[in-house]
């Protein structure tokens, strides 16, 4: 059964009279990657940070591992592992020299030196952080937070900057904490990277949270027909053909809000094929993460307060 290591209950935030946060509640399960997604703004960064113990709350409860961040930090800080996006290491501080003095800090058995080839930064262990490049940087914050061997960890953009071989290394590291018992919740603004590890999403807007549950979940019922063809593609023309809207998102991207059928499939294709025009992609089936994201958030932007 799934054990909820971070619930959040009617959390408020309130930085003097602008309320960050207004009511937040979700939860994260331990063995699973919770994906927290949202718009510069909406209240996320906040959020994690009461669950990190960096912030207190206005209101509402926040409960790490069952105990309270703000006034269990210490008993917390044994447990969990924090990834900052930026910062936290002293610039003249070498690499291997780093994940050591925390693996020593913390005390849980966890091998510098195996750490670091964990996240590919061998070649690099007598680099100061002031030389390493951006994702070279990321991955030495990521060895950090696992010298704890964290039940929890909270990872903020754990791939920016990070070039593709990495990235792959990253995703691998996150899907083993999962899959040894960590509840992993990963803070991105990268929906891709979301899409391809994330066991769960909570999408953030507006300081509250619209949206929580599996991809699968937040995609129900929104099925589409993604393809690309000439620029000047006649739209009018095509729908009187297939009964269906093609809406122009790219230069030459176009998309059917329909469910797959073969029929339709076969409309659209002859058609195509009738005036002339290539058929360079095509996907159809479930939406994209992205287009879930940009579906809900233009959703609450038009919902009135």
């Amino acid at each position: 059964m799934l054990v909820a290591a971070v619930e959040v209950n009617g959390l408020v935030v309130r930085y003097g009279t602008l309320e960050a946060v207004r009511g937040v509640s979700f939860s994260a399960e331990a063995g699973m990657v919770t994906a927290v997604l949202g718009p510069n703004g909406a209240g996320k960064t906040s959020t994690i940070e009461v669950c990190e113990g960096y912030r207190k709350a206005t209101a509402g409860t926040v409960r790490v591992l069952g105990l309270d961040p703000a006034s269990h930090q210490r008993q917390l800080g044994e447990r969990i592992g924090v990834m900052l996006q930026e910062g936290g290491v002293y610039p003249s501080a070498r690499v291997l020299d780093t994940v050591r003095h925390y693996c020593t800090l913390y005390g849980k058995g966890a091998d510098a030196v195996e750490l670091v080839e964990q996240v590919g930064l061998t070649s690099r262990s007598k680099a100061t952080w002031r030389r390493l490049s951006g994702g070279e940087k990321q991955r030495l914050s990521l060895a950090l937070a696992l010298a704890v061997k964290p039940e929890v960890a909270f990872l903020d953009e754990p791939t920016s900057g990070v070039d593709v071989n990495g990235r792959d290394t990253i995703r691998g590291i996150i899907r083993t904490l999962a899959e040894g018992g960590c509840a992993v919740v990963l803070a991105t603004h990268e929906l891709d990277e979301a899409e391809r590890i994330a066991d769960r999403v909570v999408i953030f807007d507006g300081g509250q949270v619209i949206a929580d549950g599996t991809l699968d979940e937040l995609r129900r019922g929104h099925d589409e027909i993604r393809f690309r063809s000439s620029p000047d593609l006649d739209l009018a023309s095509l729908a009187a053909e297939i009964g269906m809207i093609a809406s122009k998102v790219g230069a030459d991207e176009y998309v059917i809000d329909a469910p797959p059928h073969p029929r339709l499939m076969a409309q659209l294709t002859a058609w195509l094929a009738e005036h002339g025009h290539p058929l360079t992609d095509l996907r159809a089936g479930s939406q994209r993460l992205e287009d879930v994201f940009r579906r809900l958030t233009a959703d609450n932007a038009e919902r009135p307060e």
